[in-house]
């Protein structure tokens, strides 16, 4: 049973910031305290100690705007849940317990959804610390996460990788509440930037680094075999054939590299399989791929605009294939989609 503690209750605050802890004494104060120093004020924050052995609740801060909901272990999406049935606030903003906000993101995201009620959620930039160390595969994942600054460039990205930090994310709570959090075997976090899009539903970003995103050994990127590349790429295949390939069993595959070869076996399994494959590469033109002839760039011009998956890795080999299309009056997100 959960246990919760809140100093004061009083009238409803504009925001909710939900924080899921475990065995985070040694990250969470800085966390809060980043926190205490927004320039806005209207907030709460729930802070969902889950199943902690190290003494995490007693480093929450003496912020009457603070609440501690204690639970026995459960887990990411437990945690998140129990959080948010106690959430108030009119938003709620995502953050973890080993990130650090920059002093005006509250600030800038209620703006943002304040004058744009179109609007589901927003997220913002990002810079990851310590530096020291960091990959180039992750310095590029930060630069291509940061370029993105519209719900177009979201909506466009969605099946590269998750186009929004989830924890720079705040989302209207009605739509929160009534999305949920789930555990489908893949990161929860972009099950839930892929069904809020699926739905129709737009999602912003404030085009400043608001949030300090922390990396390290212990990320769940590393440790849950949720987030595995095989089960990314799951999702993006369930999420493609339940939308953008809904009532269609065969679509143009751009790409039978390493990324293409792995979306393509995760869409058979849906029952989705390429009619065409469109291949640069010399040695496979002219072949066939289970059953789909590999074609040159020049074929496009003769299929219709329809249903196009561009599998390719690097954001420049996108970028072409982007232009190319476009120039044949191919429309992004109707007629084609980019994955990774």
């Amino acid at each position: 049973m959960a246990r919760y503690t809140h100093a004061v209750i009083g009238a409803r605050p504009r925001v909710s910031v939900l924080l899921p802890a475990r065995d985070a004494g040694s990250t969470l104060p800085a966390a809060l305290r980043s926190l205490c120093r927004q320039t806005f004020p209207d907030w709460e924050c729930l802070v969902v100690d889950d199943g902690s052995v190290d003494g995490t609740a007693g480093t929450v801060a003496r912020d009457p705007r603070i609440a501690v909901v204690t639970i026995p272990q459960t887990g990411l999406v437990g945690a998140l849940t129990a959080g948010l049935e106690r959430c108030r606030g009119e938003y709620v903003a995502r953050m973890d317990a080993d990130d650090v906000m920059r002093r005006d993101r509250l600030a800038r995201q209620v703006a943002m959804l304040d004058a744009s009620p179109a609007l589901a959620a927003v997220g913002g930039h990002v810079r990851f610390f310590p530096r020291r160390g960091m990959t180039d595969g992750l310095r590029a994942y930060e630069a291509w996460l940061n370029d993105i600054d519209s719900p177009g460039r979201v909506r466009a990205e969605a099946f590269v990788e998750c186009p929004v930090a989830h924890p720079s994310l705040m989302v209207r709570r009605d739509v929160l509440e009534r999305f949920g959090y789930r555990e489908p075997g893949w990161p929860e976090d972009y099950d839930l930037v892929l069904r809020l899009l699926g739905a129709g539903l737009e999602i912003g970003v404030v085009p400043r680094r608001l949030l300090a995103w922390r990396d390290g050994p212990g990320r769940l990127t590393r440790t849950n075999p949720a987030y595995t590349l095989d089960r990314i790429t799951a999702c993006k295949a369930a999420f493609l054939a339940a939308g953008f390939l809904a009532g269609d069993e065969s679509y143009v595959l751009w790409g039978y590299g390493g990324t293409g070869r792995a979306l393509h076996r995760a869409l058979r399994r849906h029952g989705k399989r390429p009619s065409h494959i469109v291949e640069v590469h010399a040695g496979r033109l002219g072949n066939t791929i289970h059953g789909a002839p590999v074609v040159p760039l020049d074929a496009l011009a003769e299929l219709s605009p329809g249903r196009l998956v561009a599998s390719v890795a690097g954001a420049d080999a996108r970028a072409e294939i982007r232009g190319f299309l476009a120039a044949l009056g191919w429309v992004e997100t109707r007629d084609f989609v980019c994955a990774a």
